[in-house]
């Protein structure tokens, strides 16, 4: 295992521990870099509000220890299977979309989204005849919209 990985590890636990939760951290070496599997009985805590405090350690995990790995690696925090599980109710999402916007025309503009998620979201599109999607909007307020492709 990677010692990068091993220390991000060490750092969740030791943040989990000091913060009294019941929580521990184990690294999954990934084609990508690595999955900091996370469980125990706070996992609800961690998957709340759409997975924001996941999504936030994510990020603080990522900026404290991937300087010092190869370029596009990048660790992930799971807890109890909510990326799959997220993962799959984008797609469900995507598809509800293109339905909506083939039946109507209409544009579907969905709420802020992270980076990853849009991503999600435009690859589960990327090969549709009839729709397309971009990415509209700045910062923290960026969204995805789901549009009939221009006609030629």
């Amino acid at each position: 295992m990677n010692e990068v990985f091993d220390q991000a590890t060490d750092f969740l636990n030791a943040v989990f521990k000091a913060a009294g939760f019941d929580l521990r951290t184990k690294a999954l070496e990934t084609e990508g870099g690595a999955v900091l599997d996370i469980d125990g009985e706070d996992v609800p805590f961690l998957r709340g509000e759409g997975g924001e405090l996941l999504d936030a350690l994510e990020v603080l995990v990522n900026q404290a220890f991937t300087r010092s790995l190869p370029h596009p690696e990048h660790i992930t925090c799971d807890a109890g299977g909510y990326r799959a599980t997220r993962e799959l109710e984008l797609r469900a999402m995507a598809r509800h979309a293109a339905e909506r916007v083939r039946a109507t025309g209409v544009p579907f503009s969905f709420g802020p989204m992270s980076p990853n998620e849009r991503r999600v979201i435009h690859l589960a599109l990327a090969n549709d005849e009839v729709v397309h999607t971009e990415s509209v909007g700045e910062g923290n307020l960026r969204r995805l919209r789901v549009s009939l492709k221009p006609s030629n």
